[in-house]
């Protein structure tokens, strides 16, 4: 964690907050091109009208300006003062109306009065608005003025990607959603986390994994990109992410892909069950949550999970004004980044591995790796100056003797009953002395 980091995260987050975003839209595109600053997106358009799998692409909406006006011509509330006053998607009108009139075209959340709703109208045309029931329960009997000044075009629907390619064709998927309007944790704390991890991973020196980062307007934006991606992705992919809620002052949680024994799901597992990361295990459901469920959907059932921290649905200011940059914290947004980057960096030495010398335990202390005398003065040293009660010693026993092409590192691990994270400075070790090659994707026979 780097106050540098810090302080360009907060920059990104404090150019994307004030903008009405929707699923279709200039905010949109204008919320993509901030981004594009932090990773070369490639922006994709789908037409108005376009099929989408079951989907069709809806008109584009041009939002302007919305208020509702009183009797004096005092604005009891402003678009332009948060965008969330007016319902996303909303459709236009000019019209005077009572009071009585009016109410059922204004959305409050009564047991949280202070908070505007985010309300959303996508697919049927209604017009509305949204405040804070405080202020809604202190109006008066009159005459109102409600003005809402948008319009449905020909247009497009945008998806943003970019990839980093690794030493195989064998990718990871990180995708997020961009589609909220001014709203911190439910919304930007996706975006910035895979922006800012995309920035780590491209510095990394080797990669044994392609990464593929996909920002999209969520559910439709999705299901748009695996209209055209799908078929890639099921060739291509290993494992797979989708990032939501990762902000806020908890734990990191994992909800695991629709399949439930991937090799993503079994290391997140692993390392939260050994305290390596402080986290949650969450079983997969298609009854809420986010992309992963049009990526886990039964045509595609891609290896796709979840990761949050304070998770949609289970804190009170969801979907309102009140998810703000307090809640979220951007220094939460710095754990989430360091603590997946470190599950990524895991992953890319889980595997299989072969042992070049098979036949028989390898003649260890012609490397350096067992002591040359047997005396009571070093029966506890892993070498002759390594003197470390064995654990180093053990730990390559055990992983020469089930680098067999049939175990990966995280069930060499379990047989070792400690975490992944100890083998890997062992493993680098033992390939780099010609013992030890991998990690493969799949099982392979120590004779091939």
């Amino acid at each position: 964690m780097t106050r540098q980091e810090l302080l360009e995260i907060e920059m990104l987050f404090d150019n994307l907050f004030p903008i009405c975003r929707s699923i279709t839209g200039e905010g949109l595109r204008k919320s993509f091109s901030f981004i594009s600053k932090y990773i070369p997106l490639d922006i994709l358009s789908f037409k108005t009208g376009e099929k989408v799998l079951n989907w069709e692409i809806p008109k584009e909406w041009v939002m302007r300006d919305g208020w509702i006006k009183d009797e004096s011509g005092e604005k009891i509330l402003d678009f332009k003062d948060n965008n969330l006053h007016v319902i996303n998607y909303s459709a236009p009108v000019d019209k005077i109306l009572d009071l009585e009139e009016l109410k059922p075209y204004i959305h409050t959340k009564p047991n949280l009065p202070d908070a505007i709703p985010y309300v959303t109208s996508y697919y049927k045309r209604r017009w509305g608005f949204c405040m804070e029931h405080s202020k809604y329960s202190q109006l008066k009997e009159g005459k109102y003025h409600a003005y809402i000044d948008s319009e449905f075009i020909d247009g497009e629907l945008n998806v943003g990607h970019a990839i980093i390619k690794g030493e195989y064709d064998k990718e990871i998927l990180i995708s997020s959603y961009l589609c909220h309007p001014s709203m911190a944790n439910n919304e930007l704390s996706g975006p910035i986390v895979l922006a800012f991890l995309y920035n780590r991973i491209i510095k990394w020196k080797k990669r044994r994994f392609t990464y593929r980062f996909v920002l999209n307007p969520e559910t439709i934006g999705s299901i748009a990109y695996l209209s055209r991606y799908g078929e890639d992705l099921v060739i291509n992919m290993y494992s797979g992410m989708v990032l939501t809620t990762v902000g806020g002052n908890t734990t990191l949680s994992y909800k695991k892909t629709r399949r439930g024994n991937t090799p993503l799901d079994e290391l997140v597992k692993h390392l939260f069950e050994k305290g390596i990361i402080t986290g949650i295990i969450r079983e997969f459901t298609p009854v809420y949550g986010s992309d992963e469920r049009q990526y886990c959907s039964p045509g595609f059932n891609l290896p796709v999970g979840q990761f949050s921290r304070l998770v949609y649905g289970t804190y009170k200011e969801y979907h309102t004004s009140l998810d703000n940059k307090e809640l979220m914290g951007i220094e939460n947004l710095l754990k989430s980044i360091d603590e997946i980057e470190m599950i990524l960096r895991v992953n890319e030495y889980n595997g299989y591995y072969i042992n070049l010398f098979p036949y028989g335990e390898v003649k260890l202390d012609q490397y350096g790796l067992y002591p040359d005398m047997n005396a009571p003065s070093n029966r506890g040293n892993s070498s002759n100056n390594s003197v470390d009660g064995r654990k180093e010693l053990n730990y390559i026993l055990m992983i020469l003797n089930y680098s067999d092409g049939e175990h990966t590192l995280l069930d060499i691990a379990n047989k070792c009953n400690c975490p992944i994270t100890n083998l890997i400075s062992i493993v680098d070790k033992l390939k780099g002395k010609g013992l030890l090659e991998g990690p493969y994707f799949e099982k392979r026979s120590i004779r091939s």
